[in-house]
């Protein structure tokens, strides 16, 4: 990840800790943007927008900007690093099964106009459900509700149900959820039946759901024979070289320390660090398709530029072209709609908002896409601008009450000084 095209190199002292930058010739003015990146991340940091941060952006292929800011926690005892791991929340969707699905149709093993039901056998008895199109469900098109809470399910009056959840494993329960938390091996197939009951919108308008994703890798691994998470780990993240990019990083040994998301009253009892915030994703045995995945700014850079790339990193093609531009691609527009297949777009509208009602920068062409997490994770890429910006946070730190990332419109705000900076 070398610099482009640079041509002046200087230190900057934050607080304790001295950077050295390097001003590439792509960027206009890069130490007044410098300077003004670290009021908006401080500003958040003194508001409590988050105790710490990374960020990287990259602008035709080559990293323009890479800094961390904070501590773990708001003790300020221990800084953030850039090799520290993130839970990435929803990013996950598009980083875990997404780009697996998107093969799968490539292969013609799946198709996104033909019911999904097809391939997934439960919904075909489902009259709501069964002419449903996986175009439809990657577009948040369906009508599917947004979201289940299945750990009403296994707690009650505080307390985990032995029925679904030990303290120890065995046999019978053998998905780890937690230190000291073991959930029932078939409580899965309790979440598909709760889906596939599920109700489903007859007006057919944008309705953000995650129900699907919770579904994919089981989808994928019945389609292939193969483990989701050893073929993303076979087809992505490994070729991409990004091997801290994965699931269950507190089972891997890794050297990298992994930021802590949030206190769970209700079901972990403790402060969740190295296991996967998302109650749903924690009672998969911390991998699912909605939420689980970690890992640092490098690696969603990877991964990002090689979607910006339309499928190409080094030389290497992981997708073909006209898969990415499809998937990419505002899929409903007359319905208001502006989401992609499993990307989220810019609002339709939003070349004419101000910053500060603007969804991403309003700078960002309509040609891009990224996605959002819960915890305060945001990646995007811009294939017309060559613009890849990675924002990393722990915002629910302590709890998830901290919304002021979003009332400060801080990730908007950062990624459009880096359109305004950009040389024509």
């Amino acid at each position: 990840m070398s610099f482009r095209h640079i041509s002046i190199c200087f230190f900057i002292l934050f607080g304790t800790f001295t950077f050295l930058y390097c001003q590439p010739s792509d960027i206009q003015d890069f130490d007044k943007l410098s300077f003004k990146i670290d009021s908006i991340i401080t500003n958040g940091i003194s508001n409590e927008a988050f105790p710490g941060a990374q960020l990287l952006v990259a602008s035709k292929g080559e990293v323009v900007f890479h800094k961390t800011y904070g501590f773990h926690t708001y003790d300020s005892l221990q800084p953030v690093s850039k090799t520290d791991l993130y839970d990435l929340a929803s990013v996950t969707k598009i980083l875990g099964p997404l780009p697996l699905l998107m093969k799968l149709v490539e292969e013609g093993q799946l198709d996104l106009d033909e019911p999904f039901s097809k391939f997934w056998k439960p919904w075909r008895s489902n009259k709501e459900k069964k002419d449903l199109t996986l175009r439809e469900i990657l577009s948040h098109q369906a009508g599917l509700i947004p979201y289940i809470v299945f750990l009403k399910e296994v707690v009650k009056q505080g307390k985990p149900k032995r029925r679904f959840v030990r303290t120890s494993p065995n046999g019978r329960f053998g998905r780890q959820a937690y230190e000291g938390l073991w959930v029932k091996n078939n409580f899965e197939k309790k979440v598909f039946r709760r889906i596939t009951r599920s109700k489903v919108d007859a007006d057919k308008k944008y309705n953000y759901s995650g129900l699907a994703f919770l579904l994919f890798p089981a989808l994928i691994e019945n389609i292939t024979g193969h483990s989701y998470p050893y073929l993303l780990a076979k087809e992505f993240t490994l070729p991409l070289e990004t091997p801290s990019l994965g699931y269950l990083p507190s089972r891997k040994g890794f050297p990298n320390a992994v930021i802590p998301t949030e206190y769970d009253s209700l079901f972990r009892k403790d402060l969740v660090q190295g296991w996967v915030h998302d109650e749903n994703a924690s009672l998969f045995g911390g991998i699912s398709g909605n939420a689980g995945l970690f890992g640092t700014t490098r690696d969603l850079f990877r991964f990002m530029q090689m979607y910006q790339n339309y499928g190409v990193l080094e030389g290497r093609r992981y997708l073909k072209e006209e898969t990415l531009k499809e998937f990419t691609r505002v899929q409903y527009p007359e319905n208001d709609n502006r989401r992609g297949l499993g990307f989220d777009k810019p609002l339709l509208d939003n070349a004419s908002r101000d910053v500060s009602e603007a969804y991403p920068a309003p700078s960002s062409s309509p040609e891009s896409f990224g996605h959002s997490g819960f915890t305060g994770t945001f990646v995007w890429a811009d294939p017309k601008y060559q613009l890849v910006f990675i924002f990393l946070s722990n915002r629910v730190y302590p709890d998830r009450t901290h919304r002021n990332l979003y009332k400060l419109n801080i990730r908007v705000s950062l990624h459009q000084l880096f359109y305004d900076h950009l040389k024509p």
